[in-house]
């Protein structure tokens, strides 16, 4: 079994509550796979106002942005904050191979899905092959 630690994490968390958003972002955790026709990426943002959501593709970079804001009053005093707000941000590197004038994107239970197609020149496709006589051309000289 392969176990994923992040001994920073605690750290992270402390220095957030500490300094709010002046650290890096919080984590935007995602799937990523290939099936049939589409590549498909999946972020989780629960919690997130799906108005607060920016895409944007430059140069087959495509950035995520998102905001999550702390729900409680600006006088409130917070007793346990475990759950990150602020800014989430995340990019990706997308290959020549997609075709990113055509993503998709939807907001659903807490999950951004993105459905990027495989670009029509990438695709595998079957060529013709042409025997005997039929296939040949003349050349006459």
């Amino acid at each position: 079994m392969l176990m994923r630690t992040d001994p920073f994490r605690e750290f992270d968390r402390l220095t957030q509550q500490l300094f709010g958003d002046a650290t890096r972002p919080a984590a935007m955790p995602m799937d990523a796979y290939r099936s049939g026709d589409d590549f498909l990426v999946h972020f989780d943002l629960p919690g997130i106002d799906p108005e607060s959501i920016e895409l944007d593709v430059e140069r087959n970079v495509l950035n995520v942005r998102a905001e999550r804001r702390n729900p409680a009053p600006e006088d409130a005093e917070m007793l346990v904050a475990e759950r990150p707000s602020g800014t989430f941000n995340r990019q990706l590197f997308l290959g020549d191979t997609l075709d990113t004038d055509r993503i998709d994107a939807s907001y659903e239970a807490g999950v951004l899905t993105l459905r990027i197609p495989v670009a029509e020149a990438a695709k595998p496709r079957r060529i013709q092959i042409t025997g005997g006589d039929a296939g040949r051309k003349q050349i006459s000289g």
